[in-house]
C-alpha cells in the first residue's frame, strides 16, 4: 500500500504523487516532540525512523553523513537539542556543540543528499521585551546561552540549505518526558498552595498538535521560518489556574513576580509569537491552548489507568 495522504491547503503549490512518497528521519525520538512526530508519521502510514543520541552522535560529521545516506531519508525532522536552559549557562561549550555544531553537521549532510530539513527553534531567540507578538522577521536578540545556540542553529540552516523549515515553538508540553503541566499536577497534589510567576506571557503548545501541523507543511514547498504555537496567550499563573480547573484540583494558586524565582538563565517576559504568516500562507492555525490542554489531560487520565503508582507517573 502506498504511503500517501490527500493534502488540500489553500494557496499551496501542488506536489505530484511521487513527491508524497517520503521517508522521514526524526532525531530526538525520546523527547516530547520527537516522540509525537514519530507517532504522527505512523498514524499517516509515512515511512519513519526515530533515533536518539545512542543511535547517532550528531556532533561527529562523518558519522552524520554516512548515517543519513544509509537511511535513504527524504526529510529530516531535527528535534534533538540541548534544552537544559539554566545548565547551559555553565555548560556553554556542550550546549553549542549539540545545538550549533550538531545542526551544522546535519544541514551539510542534508545539502549533499538533497534532504529537506525541519529545524525546531524557540521563542528564546527574541529579547522578550514589549507586549506585541513577535513576527518571523523581527530582529533576534536572545537573552541566554540556550537562546543564542538556537539562534545560531537557525542561521546555519538558512546559510547552508534552500529546502528547509524553521519552526519556532513556545511553552511546549507533551506526553513523553517532563514538562510544566506534569510538574504543576504533581505540586497541586502535594502542596498546600502553589506560587507561579504572573509576568511572563506565551502560548502553551501541545506537541501532538505541532506534530500534525509539521507533517502538513513538509508536503509543500513553502520553505522558511514559521511560528507554530497554539492560539491564545496567558501567563504561567493563568496557565496553572486552567490546569487546576480542568484537573479539578482545589489547591490555591498564588501569582508572584519573576524576581521571586531567580534563575541562572534570564527568561523572556514576552514569548508571544505571531501566527500571521502561517495563516496568510493558507495553513490552519493550531487549536486554542485550553483545548489542547483538555485533550492532553484526557490522555494522561487514560495512561494513568494502566499505572499502579500515580505519584511515580506524575513525577
Amino acid at each position: 500500500m502506498e504511503n500517501t495522504v490527500n493534502i488540500l491547503i489553500p494557496n499551496m503549490e501542488i506536489v505530484d504523487k511521487k513527491e508524497l512518497m517520503m521517508k522521514v528521519l526524526v532525531t530526538g525520538v525520546n523527547g516530547q516532540l520527537g516522540h509525537d512526530i514519530v507517532l504522527a508519521c505512523e498514524r499517516r502510514r509515512i515511512d519513519v525512523i526515530g533515533i536518539n543520541s545512542s543511535d547517532l552522535d550528531i556532533t561527529v560529521l562523518d558519522d552524520v553523513d554516512s548515517f543519513l545516506e544509509k537511511t535513504k531519508a527524504t526529510v529530516l525532522v531535527h528535534c534533538a537539542a540541548y534544552t537544559a536552559v539554566d545548565q547551559a549557562e555553565v555548560e556553554k561549550e556542550k550546549c553549542f556543540k549539540v545545538n550549533v555544531d550538531g545542526t551544522r553537521n546535519l544541514a551539510m549532510a542534508c545539502r549533499r543528499l538533497e534532504i529537506t530539513m525541519v529545524y525546531f527553534s524557540t521563542d528564546y531567540v527574541f529579547s522578550g521585551t514589549g507586549e506585541l507578538p513577535w513576527e518571523e522577521n523581527d530582529k533576534k536578540k536572545p537573552l541566554n546561552i540556550y537562546g543564542q545556540s538556537k539562534s545560531e542553529g537557525e542561521n546555519i540552516v538558512q546559510e547552508i540549505l534552500d529546502s528547509y523549515f524553521i519552526l519556532r515553538l513556545s511553552w511546549v508540553f507533551g506526553l513523553n518526558g517532563n514538562n510544566f503541566v506534569k510538574t504543576m499536577l504533581k505540586l497541586g497534589r502535594e502542596k498546600e498552595e502553589v506560587r507561579v510567576v504572573n509576568d511572563q506571557f506565551g502560548s502553551p503548545t501541545y506537541t501532538e498538535d505541532v506534530a500534525e501541523w509539521t507533517l502538513n507543511i513538509i508536503y509543500t514547498r513553502e520553505y522558511g521560518i514559521y511560528h507554530v504555537a497554539s492560539e491564545g496567550v496567558c501567563s504561567w499563573y493563568e496557565f496553572t489556574c486552567e490546569i487546576f480547573r480542568q484537573a479539578d484540583l482545589k489547591t490555591p494558586v498564588i501569582p508572584v513576580s519573576s524576581s521571586e524565582f531567580p534563575t541562572k538563565a534570564v527568561r523572556p517576559r514576552n514569548s508571544r509569537l505571531s501566527k500571521k504568516k502561517l495563516i496568510d500562507k493558507g495553513f490552519e492555525p493550531l487549536p486554542a491552548w485550553q483545548d489542547s490542554l483538555k485533550r492532553f489531560l484526557c490522555l494522561i487520565d487514560i495512561q494513568k489507568s494502566d499505572v499502579t503508582d500515580k505519584e511515580d507517573y506524575l513525577s
